[in-house]
C-alpha cells in the first residue's frame, strides 16, 4: 500500500510519501492548490495529474495540448472525470495510465470492471460507501484502487457562483478564498472559484481503516490543514500498525477536534427521491 498526498504547495511534495496528486490550473477542481506543468519537473515521486474538471467546448484545445505535453513528463497517470479525456488519450495514442474518478459514482465493481476492460487500470473509489463495500470492490476487480483516508471531502458542486452572486445581490465585499456556511449547527467550508464547491464539516479519519483495507493507494488531502499539522498526520499514517493503533489514534485526535468516520460504518444518509 502506497501513500499519496494532495499537496497545498510544492514544499509538501518533499514530505515522506510515495507520490502526489497534482491539480493543474484551469483543468482541475477540488484541489488544495493548482500548479503549472513546469512544476512537475521538481517532483521526484510518483505523480498523478488530476484533470478532474467537467470540461466544456472552450476547454478542449487547452486540454488536448496539456494531455500531449504530459506524455513527455514522467507521470504515473492522469485522473479524469470527463469522458473527453479517455477519448482523447486513445485518439492521440498517449502512453500514460488513466484513473477513473467520478467522485460519487465510483462506488461499485461492475462499473470499475467495465472501465478496466477499456484499459482504465485505476479507480479512485468514492467515500460515499461503507468499508465493507470498499472491501467487496477489492475482492471483485483487478483494477488498482485508491481511496481518500484523511481530509475534508467535497460533497456538493455547482457551476453557479453561489457565494459571489450572494455578495453581489446584497452589495457586500469579501475577497476571502474560502467562506463558511452554517447549517444545523455544522460549519461547511465553501470555495467559489471556477465553480462553487461545498466540503464536509468534518475531517475524514481513516487511520484504522488503513490497516483493514488492502488497497494499492491511500490518499491524504491537505486542504485547509496547516502545513505542520499535515506533516504530523502523514507521519502518523506512515507509522501506524496494529500494535500502536490506539496510540496513533490519540495523536491524531490531539491535532483535530472534528474527526469523523464518514460512511465507513454507516450507509449514506443521502437518498434519491
Amino acid at each position: 500500500m502506497k501513500t499519496l498526498i494532495m499537496p497545498s504547495n510544492l514544499k509538501q511534495a518533499e514530505l515522506n510519501c510515495d507520490g502526489v496528486i497534482i491539480g493543474i490550473k484551469d483543468l482541475s477542481i477540488n484541489m488544495p492548490a493548482y500548479f503549472e506543468l513546469e512544476d512537475l519537473k521538481n517532483i521526484n515521486k510518483e505523480i498523478f495529474v488530476c484533470l478532474n474538471k467537467n470540461m466544456h467546448n472552450s476547454d478542449i484545445d487547452y486540454l488536448k495540448e496539456t494531455l500531449i505535453k504530459l506524455n513527455d513528463y514522467n507521470i504515473k497517470g492522469v485522473i479524469f472525470y470527463d469522458l473527453a479525456i479517455p477519448n482523447l488519450v486513445n485518439k492521440l495514442n498517449l502512453n500514460y495510465d488513466l484513473v477513473w474518478s467520478q467522485e460519487h459514482m465510483t462506488n461499485n465493481y461492475y462499473t470499475i470492471n467495465f472501465w478496466y476492460e477499456k484499459n482504465i487500470k485505476y479507480t479512485w473509489v468514492s467515500n460515499d460507501i461503507t468499508l465493507r463495500e470498499m472491501q467487496e470492490i477489492k475482492e471483485n476487480t483487478k483494477a488498482k484502487l485508491m481511496v481518500t483516508l484523511f481530509g475534508y471531502l467535497p460533497i456538493f458542486a455547482s457551476k453557479r457562483h453561489l457565494v459571489k452572486n450572494y455578495l453581489k445581490t446584497f452589495n457586500l465585499k469579501d475577497d476571502s478564498k474560502i467562506n463558511y456556511m452554517e447549517k444545523e449547527d455544522k460549519i461547511y467550508p465553501l470555495v467559489d472559484d471556477k465553480e462553487t464547491v461545498v466540503y464536509t464539516d468534518f475531517i475524514l479519519d481513516g487511520l484504522k481503516e488503513k490497516l483493514l483495507l488492502d488497497y494499492d493507494y491511500i490518499i491524504l488531502n491537505s486542504f485547509l490543514i496547516d502545513d505542520d499539522k499535515f506533516k504530523k498526520v502523514l507521519d502518523i499514517f506512515n507509522e501506524v500498525n496494529k500494535d500502536n493503533l490506539n496510540q496513533k489514534e490519540e495523536q491524531l485526535n490531539e491535532l483535530f477536534d472534528n474527526l469523523k468516520k464518514g460512511f465507513f460504518y454507516n450507509e449514506t444518509v443521502y437518498k434519491v427521491k
